[in-house]
């Protein structure tokens, strides 16, 4: 849709036609900030600066969240491990954010969650631990909300055991729990880029920046090419945010300039099994010897991780290999009665922590967790290291840092009142869920996983599902989904190829035993409909998807990062890399002539 005098918005889809809207605006018209990079932090960004009444582009080179945002831990805390390293203004501020996801931005996303932490000792440990657990609840109500999740609870072994049967019972010998929260993390960002584009900012996934244009010594926009169409043209900007995580390095080097600032890349792998494997009530938080492990509660199954190890090979594809996962189920099978076996495993992915580097070269696990604002040359302003749980506050301090620069008097942030489509009205919503069953023949539990996925969008999931009845069937071999979310990702999530539904807009591929690999044909003949493909773009679209399984799966029999990294490798990238620029290509900028 394009922009009109008489709307303070745009269309609440973002689909093809949006996108080429987004597209053609740009280029034909210079935009106050232009952000890089659709994860999590420039997907925020682009909703800061937007909802400050700039005009704003956002582009992603390739789907929303296909990086780091979309291989979290999918845990939304305060990181309570962050309070031994007397880090208490990181946790304060993670868990205020907290209380603002789980209570107003995003309450249809962003879940509450038990967890305990097992006592090996007693007395010493019990009396650390709750004290810790204490200031971590303590530090939770400090904002300007409350927490939204119950405090901390001392639990005796027999109680432990009550609710978790599972636990070998010489593993422990109490424990504590404590509450944070959980998110499917590409889906948020999907959200965060969809209200980002309804507030009137102009989004497009499969933009790639090849190059700054600059003045001077001034960033005045980028270069950019379209994926999709192969077209290359200018995007012009006053201000460009570079929030692009693990690739900072690689979009700075395209200035001419030495960042202040190095990003290290840390691994971290999370395995999937089904939730019957082991039977708890809640999910736990492990001590290991790098770092921690959590076993989290995820709908029918558990996500157990995560790895924390340096990494400098390919950083679109980080690859998991068979020592990563035997470490994995090493850790969580010291405390579990029946012990998990690489047949247990349903699921596996691997994604990369963008870390400030230290000086001293110091492990990933020690590195900070707090995000780092600069200005390195007129015109770009660099975001990097922080955490997914305070994206907000990493998105606002970048677009502050931005509009520090611009004439004129720009709004304050406002982000902290702003929920994402689909949270206003969610808890009405939930409390109708049975009559909205019955009304579309459906079973409840159908409405509630809608519910707990598009809040009130759920309507036009609905709407689909009326005009085509065939669309509430389950796909193959992932019963939790069904025909129409396929078509709803395509129409008004950007979805634009069958890895980006399988993947991100649904979790089909770490949560289906054979990874959507029985899915991917009847996902992508629905996905044909939507968007026009035929008959051999089809067969190209599930050939690609098959391949990177099997890549994937190759590489988890491996047993270091090099041999992982040639076996993931093998699999063709979703736009030939024939089309796409080498590291050489991209490292550069077009200057023009300084302009009085």
């Amino acid at each position: 849709m394009a922009e009109t005098t008489n709307s303070v918005s745009r269309s609440r889809k973002l689909g093809p036609e949006e996108r080429a809207s987004a597209i053609a605006t740009m280029r034909e018209r210079e935009v106050d900030v232009l952000v890089i990079g659709g994860g999590i932090v420039g997907a925020g960004a682009a909703l800061d600066a937007v909802t400050r009444g700039l005009r704003v582009g956002l582009i992603e080179a390739r789907d929303f969240a296909s990086g780091t945002s979309s291989r979290s831990s999918k845990l939304i805390h305060g990181g309570i491990r962050y309070l031994e390293q007397l880090n208490f203004g990181l946790v304060r501020e993670a868990l205020i954010e907290r209380g603002l996801l789980l209570q107003r931005i995003a309450p249809h996303l962003a879940k509450p969650v038990r967890f305990l932490y097992p006592l090996n000792t007693p007395l010493i440990e019990r009396a650390y631990i709750g004290a810790g657990m204490a200031m971590y609840d303590a530090f939770s109500y400090t904002g300007f909300m409350k927490p939204g999740v119950p405090l901390h609870r001392h639990l005796t072994k027999k109680q432990v055991l009550k609710q978790i049967p599972s636990l070998d019972p010489d593993a422990f010998v109490g424990g504590l729990t404590y509450y944070d929260a959980q998110v499917d993390d590409a889906r948020y960002v999907a959200e965060l880029a969809r209200t980002a584009s309804f507030y009137g900012a102009h989004v497009a996934s499969r933009v790639r920046a090849e190059g700054f244009l600059k003045v001077g010594e001034r960033v005045v926009g980028v270069q950019a090419h379209d994926y999709e169409t192969g077209e290359q043209f200018e995007i012009r900007a006053k201000q460009v945010v570079n929030a692009t995580g693990v690739w900072t390095g690689e979009t700075q080097a395209m200035v001419g300039e030495r960042g202040e600032f190095k990003v290290r890349a840390s691994k971290g792998v999370h395995l999937v099994v089904p939730r019957d494997r082991f039977h708890s009530e809640m999910g736990m938080i492990l001590r290991t010897e790098k770092s921690v492990l959590f076993v989290i509660p995820w709908g029918r199954h558990w996500i157990i991780g995560t790895t924390d190890t340096d990494w400098n090979l390919d950083l679109a594809h980080p690859a998991a290999t068979a020592a990563d996962i035997d470490y994995i189920l090493d850790h969580v099978n010291s405390v579990l009665a029946t012990k998990l076996t690489r047949t247990d495993v349903e699921g596996v992915y691997a994604g990369l922590r963008p870390l400030l580097a230290a000086s001293d070269g110091a492990s990933t696990a020690n590195l900070s967790r707090e995000h780092h604002v600069s200005h390195t040359v007129p015109g770009l302003v660099l975001i990097a290291g922080g955490k997914w749980t305070t994206y907000r506050v990493m998105a606002k301090d970048a677009i502050d840092e931005a509009v520090s620069a611009m004439d004129g008097k720009v709004p304050e942030s406002c982000t902290e009142q702003i929920p994402l489509l689909g949270a206003t009205g969610y808890r009405a919503a939930w409390n109708k869920r049975s009559k909205i069953a019955r009304a579309f023949g459906v079973h409840k539990h159908r409405i509630e996983h809608l519910l707990n996925r598009y809040g009130t969008l759920t309507d036009e999931l609905l709407d689909i599902i009326r005009q085509h009845p065939e669309l509430s069937e389950p796909l193959p071999g992932a019963d939790d989904y069904i025909g129409a979310e396929v078509r709803y990702a395509c129409t008004h999530e950007g979805a634009l190829h069958l890895d980006d539904v399988l993947a991100r807009r649904t979790r089909i591929s770490i949560e289906s035993w054979d990874r959507g690999v029985a899915a991917a044909p009847v996902a992508a003949r629905i996905m044909a409909d939507a968007l026009g493909w035929d008959d051999e773009r089809v067969e190209r679209e599930i050939n690609t998807y098959n391949k990177r399984v099997a890549a994937e799966l190759a590489s988890q029999e491996l047993p270091d990062d090099a041999s992982a990294d040639r076996a993931r490798l093998e699999a063709p990238e979703i736009v030939p890399l024939s089309a796409l620029p080498t590291a050489a290509d991209t490292v550069g900028t077009r200057k023009e002539p300084a302009r009085g």
